[in-house]
């Protein structure tokens, strides 16, 4: 007898005509339809599928044991839900092994947010097991609203109204469009983070798409009270057109007004800004208040991610290698009177953005309007030396040198005269940006010039995401330290004669260096 096939077949949003044709000819063929559905026991899978169902199949309600996370499984909601999904699979698998067919229905499409994924990933390994896809909840929104969901090159993200507020306020505010999904008890805090983002005016709510009971309206409109778990929020990218108009429009006639008025923009203070090394605690008031108070947000884009995003905040997110211009675009804005703060990670004068700000500054815009007239002012924040001391110890609690590994803008024969010059100065070192991807034997030459001047016991300190989840602290010695297992996430503090670890294994360098 040979085993029974699984098919996960998508359904679709809700009316039972945009069930593909492949998708009723298996619900029709399958010897047992399986369905998902809330407490309430009511399927709005199987709603959908009536109509292609023959009336004699074995049918599997599949009823979830929580829907809203709160459960007193000692696992809590992932436990009961990893439990509700082995007994299902254990279920449906006897189906399979006594040579019945089974399809597992899913409204949209199975493999987006999809409950079959789940069994899927627990069955697929021991029969044939094939996915049907469907139309998803997404296209039955945007069909509905009949308004053009993304354009040209438009990004579109795809979010879960779970998300907290901030973090989904700031995923708003970097994308030209997006759909949010999982609403209903979520959706104030969506209304909330479509505010903070500037993007609640571009905001649809979609319920019940392509069904009976649709409804379609701005999210300004709607009353949280009675938004239900199926319904979205789609956010509409802008029409490049219209959006190019209206920018012309705006600079004719403030061009029009300055040159009536013969007034020229008074450049705006720009403020360049250490975040610190990752958590928030470590970010200064000093700094949060600068960020409060200013219109625009520019940085390398894991730093930009860090800046809560808020009503009336533009980010301007870029890749790394590319500092000035950065800068320039900074200064730019502020000739223009707008006021910016640049982010650096850890103190932006610590191989941060400070030094490209003020190298920028040297030059002039476009328009030949010097960049020196605009105030610049940075604010520190706490480096990811002196994080990584303070997790091990004190290890810079004698003279110290900080120097980087990156040889992008200096020689490595500059660098590696450096290190040797601070080994025999005795100085401890703190040694930034050891690896990347594309430098790989930096770490092993410097290692290696270490060891000549200082010898294999030498204490090393190595930091990795320190601040962070990830953080993990090493202590160890040049003569043990394996350079292949340090990369870009990491820091090093290399000890002088004057460093030492205690009994504890705490790293601390004496403030004194005993005479000879």
């Amino acid at each position: 007898m040979r085993p029974g096939r699984l098919w996960g077949v998508g359904v679709g949003p809700g009316d039972p005509e945009l069930v593909t044709v492949k998708a009723a000819r298996l619900i029709a063929e399958a010897d047992v339809v399986a369905f998902h559905s809330g407490p309430s026991g009511r399927s709005g899978a199987r709603a959908i599928a009536a109509p292609y169902l023959r009336g004699d199949q074995v049918e599997e309600l599949m009823i979830y044991p929580v829907t809203t996370g709160t459960t007193d499984h000692p696992g809590g909601y992932y436990g009961a839900i990893e439990e509700f999904y082995d007994a299902w699979a254990h279920r449906i698998g006897e189906h399979l092994d006594a040579g019945r067919d089974v399809v597992v229905l899913a409204e949209g499409d199975p493999m987006f947010y999809g409950s079959y994924m789940y069994l899927h990933d627990r069955l697929a390994a021991r029969c044939e097991a094939t996915v049907v896809p469907g139309v998803t909840g997404i296209a039955g929104s945007t069909a509905a609203l009949a308004k053009g969901l993304c354009r040209h090159e438009d990004v579109v993200t795809i979010l879960p109204g779970t998300l907290p507020v901030p973090e989904l306020a700031r995923r708003l505010a970097d994308t030209d469009a997006a759909v949010v999904m999982k609403l209903g008890r979520t959706f104030p805090g969506v209304v909330e983070a479509l505010r903070q983002a500037g993007r609640l005016d571009d905001a649809w709510y979609v319920e019940f798409a392509s069904r009976q009971a649709q409804r379609v309206a701005p999210v300004r409109e709607v009353d949280p009270a009675g938004v239900p778990y199926m319904s979205m929020v789609v956010m509409v990218g802008r029409d490049v057109r219209a959006d190019a108009a209206g920018r012309a429009a705006q600079a004719a006639a403030l061009a029009a007004e300055q040159l009536t008025a013969q007034a020229v923009p008074t450049p705006a203070e720009l403020v360049v800004v250490g975040l610190g090394p990752g958590p928030d605690q470590w970010l200064t008031p000093e700094v949060s208040a600068a960020l409060s108070q200013v219109e625009h947000v520019v940085g390398y884009a894991p730093y930009v991610d860090r800046v809560p995003q808020r009503v009336g905040l533009q980010r301007h997110a870029s890749g790394n290698t590319v500092e000035v211009d950065r800068a320039r675009l900074a200064l730019d804005l502020a000739l223009r009177g707008e006021r910016v703060a640049v982010v650096s990670g850890g103190d932006a004068g610590v191989f941060g953005m400070a030094s490209a700000v003020f190298e920028a500054a040297c030059g002039s815009a476009e328009d030949g309007t010097p960049y020196a007239v605009v105030p610049v002012r940075v604010l520190p924040g706490v480096t990811a030396a002196q994080a990584v001391a303070a997790r091990a110890g004190a290890p810079l609690g004698g003279d110290f040198a900080v120097l980087s590994l990156s040889d992008r803008l200096k020689p490595w024969e500059v660098v590696a005269q450096r290190l040797r010059a601070v080994s025999r100065a005795d100085l401890v070192v703190a040694i930034y940006n050891p690896a990347s991807r594309s430098r790989t034997e930096q770490i092993s030459a410097a290692r290696d010039i270490l060891l000549a001047e200082r010898g294999p016991e030498a204490v090393v300190v190595v930091g990795r995401d320190v601040g962070r989840a990830e953080e993990s602290l090493t202590v160890t010695t040049l003569g043990e330290l394996d350079p292949q297992t340090i990369d870009m996430k990491c820091l090093l503090i290399v000890g002088s004669r004057g460093t030492s670890v205690d009994a504890a294994g705490r790293v601390w360098t004496a403030r004194y260096v005993p005479q000879e």
